[in-house]
């Protein structure tokens, strides 16, 4: 896959492609379902296959209603839109001056002019252009006037309902990692650095790895106990484990905190990087009469999660 950052010192591109616009936030089973419809009509036509995405999330830029939390940092997105085969990734920087183009603009000017876009495909949500104002008729209207084709993607449904980033974050707010998992075509990851935290786990007999996401703009799931697998250090081995999310009621917590105890492990991890993956929602956040009798909660959760990977 090759990676373009546009910016005024890119030279435009010569080569006609196929592409698809989005923002495309974790990758999920339906901007693959569309990128594959912009590989099958870059593969009828022998152009390349585009994706254009953008830096940061709009709304981080527009300010208006909040941010949404992400489902991938831009490393991961990246990571992630390689797996799906496509030619080249585009990267728009977002600006005020970018949101301000109208959506005839943008196809004439950046699409057309810069990228060499002859087919767009566009997402069964998507809008784009200033105040996202227009829909599909009018992007098929100006493509017919500077001579690109626009296409309307097949949507992806699964249980009748469409495939979205804001669906899949919703199900993980609520602790539905599962039903996240089969929307994104994988379990959901948060990766961070392991910090010194309260210690409290260490004195019951349960040490944990206190997690600070890489960014604070990723969604935690919601709060409770979850199943989880463990990387350390980005290697292939995924070690079981489980993970607290919440205020440690127990303890008269204040804050949030990520803490996973990693089965049948005791090497020191501070300010190495971690990831999470999120395979099963146990139970909610309970605050115990003691810490004993948080201990023994958690022995029962340990014998559990062994059953669960014997």
């Amino acid at each position: 896959m090759k990676t373009i950052c546009l910016n005024e010192l890119t030279a435009p591109l010569r080569q006609p492609a196929v592409a698809t616009i989005g923002f495309f936030d974790g990758v999920h089973i339906g901007h693959r379902h569309l990128i594959r419809q912009v590989a099958e009509a870059a593969h009828d036509s022998a152009a390349q296959s585009m994706v254009i995405t953008f830096d940061r999330h709009p709304r981080e830029v527009l300010g208006g209603s909040q941010s949404p939390f992400l489902l991938s940092s831009f490393e991961e997105k990246l990571r992630l839109l390689a797996l799906t085969g496509v030619d080249i990734v585009v990267i728009l920087p977002f600006s005020r001056e970018l949101a301000a183009l109208s959506a005839r603009d943008f196809m004439q000017q950046v699409l057309a002019d810069r990228l060499c876009v002859s087919r767009l495909v566009i997402g069964h949500d998507n809008r784009f252009g200033h105040n996202r104002t227009e829909g599909f008729d009018d992007y098929a209207a100006y493509g017919r006037a500077i001579g690109m084709e626009v296409l309307r993607a097949e949507e992806l449904r699964v249980d009748d309902r469409p495939v979205s980033s804001s669906v899949i974050r919703s199900l993980l707010e609520e602790g539905r990692v599962k039903a996240a998992a089969r929307l994104l075509g994988r379990p959901y990851e948060l990766s961070g650095q392991v910090i010194h935290g309260f210690e409290e786990g260490r004195k019951i007999g349960f040490p944990t790895a206190n997690l600070r996401p890489c960014s604070p703009l990723l969604l935690v799931p919601g709060n409770g106990v979850y199943q989880v697998e463990a990387c350390i250090d980005g290697s292939d081995e995924w070690l079981p484990a489980m993970t607290n999310i919440g205020m440690r009621p127990t303890f008269n917590g204040h804050e949030q905190t990520i803490e996973t105890h990693i089965f049948r492990f005791s090497r020191d991890l501070y300010d190495r990087a971690l990831t999470l993956r999120f395979l099963r929602f146990l139970r909610g956040e309970q605050r115990f009469n003691s810490p004993e009798a948080l201990r023994r909660q958690l022995e029962k959760d340990k014998q559990l999660l062994d059953s669960l990977t014997s």
